[in-house]
């Protein structure tokens, strides 16, 4: 049997710094993946604001409280700019909140568009309590 240290030696020193190369090359790769879980995380902590902003405007409308209020009361639960539209249909009252997510600026923000989260809540109208 034919012992080849040189031949062995030679794909050895051909090996040194593949891994590097191999790693420099896969990392913007890694880098947009994470950005993007990143983004989707945040689009979907984005909804459960939305749904709690919904359910405080809804509260709040329920109350027969003003337009402006019903809308502070979304922005105060989203933490973020956001639109209303209150309904009132018999004894219920509908409100939806509205608020648009943008990825960070950069790459990401060229590559992914932005997402409109919508949500919704309703809640009874309260009545007035009569005056004694």
């Amino acid at each position: 049997m034919e012992n080849r240290p040189n031949a062995n030696a030679a794909h050895a020193a051909a090996d040194i710094g593949s891994a590097t190369a191999e790693t420099a090359v896969a990392l913007p790769g890694l880098v947009v993946v994470l950005a993007l879980c990143v983004w989707a995380l945040s689009v979907v902590s984005t909804t459960l604001r939305c749904a709690d902003a919904a359910r405080a405007a809804a509260r709040t409308a329920a109350r027969n409280e003003p337009a402006a209020a019903v809308t502070a009361a979304a922005r105060s639960a989203a933490r973020r700019p956001v639109s209303t539209e209150t309904t009132t249909d018999g004894e219920l009252v509908t409100v939806r909140v509205t608020v648009r997510v943008a990825p960070a600026g950069g790459l990401l923000g060229r590559l992914v568009p932005a997402l409109t989260v919508r949500q919704q809540a309703t809640a009874h109208v309260e009545t007035q309590a009569a005056a004694p």
